[in-house]
């Protein structure tokens, strides 16, 4: 009898952890072709299986599994720097900075290491054995003012508000796009123009569509019965939003001074290993072979750059308001479970966007500069997300903003990290602050539509600031009401999921 456990099983591995070797820029052809003329299948293109069963490949598999993570590392911009000289840029005024307005187009490009000195005491750092931490990174950057009640300056009623919208955003730009989720490009496109939604303005539906093309285009079958309009019953579970209650989980338990460790612990605790994929499910594997961080993220992980990490950070940026550096930090301590590279930096960036946003007073433009800020400016995500930013800038039609998009960044597997950053970004642009456009724009991009949806909406949940300035007719049908498997949360309002998020971001 064979199980067919997804995203783990190693003849499943060596196809991604190929395209991974020449991503990075790692020389695998022999070892490629080893594979090809022992019959290997490719990489699944969507799902975490290939469509057939190949066990008789596994010790084969497993061999050149071990023989990948031994090849060299190549030249690649997407590390760190390693000398001072090497991160040096010119760098304008903080995005955020009070008096600064640059344009859409303009950030703050400094790598990880030129993070601004702390302006407060930081944590001591972790033990050895804990995943590292970027040099440099602290406080609040040069010339902003903290928004926050931390240290009994009061109540924010304000932040509670934006907080409050951001998880409403959060959820119903994850359900718009539940449906279509790992659906090509061009059937998002047939299915929503068949029931007139095309510019797409509201949630999926199956009325008016010809049945031929329901036959051609199956909805995401796991997705279908809660996350089209005529069967919406409040916010179903997701992956994306269960890893924001185990964020917020995380922060209750351990405050600021969480290391990688207590993520895989609570983890251990509270998440079903059901419900992990790509690369969180392979570190969830590797935590129980006696592997620990930071090697749980490398080991036979061809998943690491992928999207997983970047949907998880908008708890670090949320509790950070003001502070893109602090929340990209607390953001690595988190990925560093599970990512490495570009799937490191998708976490940073959006943390640091989050808290850029989260101020209330930065527009959306600042925030993804905020949100560069913290990546390093030569890697190969850096590069996306800025011609996001710039063909949405420069290209009004969205649809071919979209196609720019795909053709320039299709080679990446649709969970990859860099692509999906590039089409958060130029959402986000072209969005310019309105909701409704953001997280349409977000969905209507492919790729991983429920989290791009997810994180264009808590952005855009922010800038409104109010939970009752986002349309209703994405608010209404969540209900107030959230399903999920992550114990002690299941059915809880997004108001009382507002007011604990409240109250790590205030907490001294």
């Amino acid at each position: 009898m064979n199980v067919r456990l997804t995203w783990v099983q190693p003849e499943d591995l060596v196809g991604h952890e190929l395209r991974q070797a020449a991503e990075d820029g790692r020389d695998a052809t022999t070892i490629a072709a080893r594979w090809q003329a022992a019959g290997g299948p490719p990489p699944p293109s969507t799902a975490g299986a290939s469509p057939i069963p190949r066990p008789d490949l596994r010790p084969l598999a497993e061999s050149l599994l071990t023989e990948l993570a031994a090849l060299p590392p190549g030249k690649s911009a997407d590390q760190p720097p390693i000398s001072p000289d090497e991160t040096h840029t010119s760098t304008p005024p903080h995005p955020l900075a009070s008096g600064a307005t640059p344009p859409a187009t303009t950030s703050r490009t400094a790598p990880t290491h030129e993070a601004p000195r702390p302006a407060e005491p930081r944590p001591a750092p972790t033990p050895a054995r804990e995943a590292p931490r970027p040099q440099g990174y602290g406080g609040g950057a040069p010339g902003l003012v903290r928004v926050s009640g931390r240290g009994g300056v009061g109540e924010n009623h304000a932040l509670r508000d934006r907080l409050h919208a951001a998880w409403l955003g959060r959820a119903a730009g994850c359900l718009l796009g539940k449906p279509v989720e790992k659906l090509p490009l061009p059937a998002i496109r047939e299915l929503a123009r068949a029931a007139g939604n095309w510019p797409l303005t509201t949630w999926f539906t199956e009325r008016g569509v010809p049945p031929h093309l329901l036959a051609a285009h199956p909805w995401n079958r796991r997705s279908a019965t809660t996350s089209l309009d005529e069967n919406i019953d409040g916010m179903p579970e997701d992956d994306d939003l269960n890893y924001p209650l185990l964020n917020l989980l995380l922060l209750q338990r351990h405050g600021r001074d969480f290391t990688t460790a207590d993520v895989a612990r609570l983890w251990l605790d509270e998440l079903p290993a059901g419900r992990t994929f790509t690369a969180e499910r392979i570190a969830y594997r590797n935590l129980l072979d006696g592997i620990e961080p930071p090697l749980t993220a490398s080991h036979r992980n061809p998943f690491r750059e992928w999207i997983g990490a970047q949907i998880r950070a908008d708890v670090h940026g949320w509790t950070h308001p003001g502070d893109p550096a602090a929340a990209a930090e607390q953001a690595y301590r988190d990925a560093a479970l599970t990512h490495t590279a570009n799937g490191l930096y998708g976490a940073q960036f959006v943390a640091a966007t989050i808290a850029g946003a989260a101020t209330g007073t930065a527009d959306v433009h600042q925030a993804l500069a905020a949100g560069l800020s913290v990546v390093p400016p030569r890697s190969r995500l850096a590069v996306a997300v800025r011609l996001g930013i710039e063909t949405a800038r420069t290209t009004p039609d969205f649809d071919a903003v979209v196609d720019r998009l795909h053709t320039t960044l299709g080679g990446y597997h649709w969970v990859h990290a860099v692509p999906n950053a590039a089409l958060l970004a130029a959402a986000l642009t072209h969005g310019d602050g309105d909701f409704s456009r953001t997280i349409c724009a977000a969905v209507s991009g492919g790729w991983d539509t429920d989290s791009n949806g997810a994180t264009a909406g808590s952005v855009a949940g922010l800038l409104a600031g109010h939970p009752d300035r986002l349309p209703e007719r994405w608010t209404s049908p969540l209900k107030n009401r959230l399903t999920t498997s992550i114990p002690s949360f299941d059915g809880i309002g997004f108001d009382t999921l507002a007011e604990l998020t409240y109250l790590e971001a205030v907490r001294p």
